[in-house]
C-alpha cells in the first residue's frame, strides 16, 4: 500500500529564498502552459501535447528574458506543465464528450491567493539523518525522520501559509485486521459531527470555546484591517502600509490555525471509528451543494467539511479492509422507524425527538438515523 508522509522543513533564509523562486517558478510556467492551450484551443487547433511544449520551455531558456528559468530544476517546469496539461486535457475531454467525467476548467493561479507548492525529482531525491536532498536547493533540515531506504514518489514542497513542508509517498506492507464482524451506521450533521450507532457521539468542533475564541478574534482582526485599507485610501487605490501587512500576517494564521484545528478533529474522528474495526459502514450521502444554498446554514455545512470526512473515512477504510457504503441520496434515514420501519413523512429539520405513532418507539433523530444507515442494503 502507498502511505503519503508530510514532514516539516527547517531551511535556511538562503534556502526559504530558493523555494519561493521554485514555487513562483511553478505557478508561472502552469499559467503560461493554460495560455497556450486557450489560445490554441481559440484559433480551432488541436490538444498541444506536454511534450511539445516542454520542448518550447527548452527553446525559451535560451532567451535572456527567460534565463530566470534556469536558476530552479528544469524537473520543476516539467511537471507543471504536466499538472496543466492533465487538467486542461480533463476539463475539454468532459465538455467534448470524450469522458463521462465532467471536471471544472482549470484557473490561473494567483501569486495572492494560490498555494505556493512545486515538484521534485522523486530519482534524486535523497534522505539521511533529518535531512532531504532538493535539487538546486541542497541539503534541507526536516524536523522529523523520512523514511530510508524506501521507494518515494511524487515528492511535493509547499507552503501552508507559516512552514514549508515536504509530502511523499511511501510503499509500506498492508497490514492484515481482525475485523469484528459490526456494522456501523453513520449519520452526519451540524449540531453534532457524527452520530455513530454504536452510540459514540462526535461534537462538532466549530462549538468549541477555543474555535469561538480564534473566530472572534478573525472578526476583530478583520474589522481593524479594513479600517485602515479606508483609513489609508487615495482616490481609487488602496496604499498598503507596514500595520496592514503586519495585520494581514496575523489572519492569515489565524486562518491557517482554525483550518487545521477542524483538520486534526477530523483526523481524530475518523481514526477512532475505523479503529473499532467493523465490518462494514454506512454513511449518507448528503446534498451539500443544496444545503449550501441556504443562507442560514451555508456557514455551519461549510465548516463542517462532509466532503474530507467522507475522504478520509474512504482512504482509513481501504488500509484497514473495510467496506465502506454510501446509502442512496433519497434513502429517508432520518424519517423511517428503526423499530416497525414506519415512515415519519411529516418530521421537520426541528424535530430533535423521534416519536413513531405506529409503535411509540421514542429516540434521538440523529441516533435513529445512524441505526437505519447499519441496517442499510443497497
Amino acid at each position: 500500500m502507498i502511505r503519503a508522509k508530510k514532514v516539516r522543513l527547517r531551511p535556511t533564509k538562503e534556502q526559504e529564498k530558493q523555494l519561493w523562486q521554485s514555487a513562483g517558478t511553478a505557478r508561472w510556467i502552469f499559467n503560461w502552459t493554460l495560455k497556450m492551450q486557450e489560445m490554441n484551443h481559440r484559433f480551432g487547433g488541436k490538444f498541444i501535447s506536454n511534450n511539445d511544449l516542454r520542448k518550447h520551455i527548452t527553446k525559451m531558456k535560451k532567451r535572456p528574458k527567460y534565463m530566470w528559468l534556469n536558476k530552479v530544476s528544469n524537473n520543476i517546469a516539467k511537471q507543471a506543465v504536466k499538472d496543466a496539461c492533465d487538467a486542461y486535457k480533463k476539463w475539454f475531454d468532459g465538455m467534448t464528450g470524450k469522458s463521462h467525467l465532467k471536471a471544472e476548467k482549470p484557473r490561473f493561479k494567483s501569486k495572492k491567493k494560490s498555494k505556493p507548492a512545486f515538484y521534485n525529482d522523486n530519482i534524486k531525491l535523497k534522505v539521511k539523518s533529518k535531512s532531504i536532498l532538493l535539487e538546486k536547493i541542497g541539503w534541507v533540515k526536516t524536523s522529523e525522520q523520512i523514511p530510508m531506504n524506501t521507494k518515494y514518489s511524487n515528492p511535493r514542497i509547499s507552503f501552508d501559509g507559516k512552514y514549508w513542508y515536504i509530502s511523499v509517498s511511501i510503499e509500506e506492507d498492508k497490514p492484515v485486521q481482525n475485523l469484528t464482524g459490526e456494522i456501523l451506521g453513520i449519520d452526519l450533521g451540524i449540531k453534532d459531527l457524527a452520530i455513530v450507532s454504536n452510540g459514540k457521539v462526535y461534537k462538532n468542533i466549530n462549538k468549541s470555546s477555543k474555535v469561538k475564541k480564534l473566530e472572534k478574534r478573525l472578526r476583530r482582526l478583520q474589522r481593524n484591517v479594513s479600517r485602515k485599507y479606508e483609513k489609508n485610501k487615495e482616490g481609487n487605490r488602496f496604499v498598503k502600509t507596514c500595520n496592514i501587512y503586519k495585520l494581514e500576517n496575523k489572519i492569515r494564521h489565524t486562518h491557517r490555525k482554525l483550518a487545521n484545528i477542524r483538520q486534526n478533529h477530523l483526523h481524530q474522528t475518523t481514526t477512532e471509528i475505523v479503529k473499532t474495526k467493523p465490518s462494514r459502514i454506512v454513511v449518507e450521502t448528503l446534498n451539500v451543494k443544496g444545503m449550501m444554498k441556504n443562507k442560514y446554514l451555508a456557514k455551519s455545512v461549510a465548516q463542517q467539511k462532509f466532503y474530507e470526512f467522507k475522504r478520509q473515512l474512504q482512504y482509513k477504510c481501504e488500509n484497514y479492509g473495510i467496506e465502506l457504503v454510501e446509502a442512496g441520496k433519497f434513502y429517508p434515514s432520518s424519517k423511517l422507524c428503526h423499530e416497525c420501519g414506519h415512515k415519519k413523512v411529516d418530521l421537520k429539520l426541528s424535530d430533535r425527538i423521534y416519536h413513531c405513532e405506529e409503535c411509540g418507539y421514542t429516540a434521538d433523530r440523529d441516533y435513529n438515523a445512524s441505526l437505519n444507515l447499519a441496517s442499510y442494503s443497497a
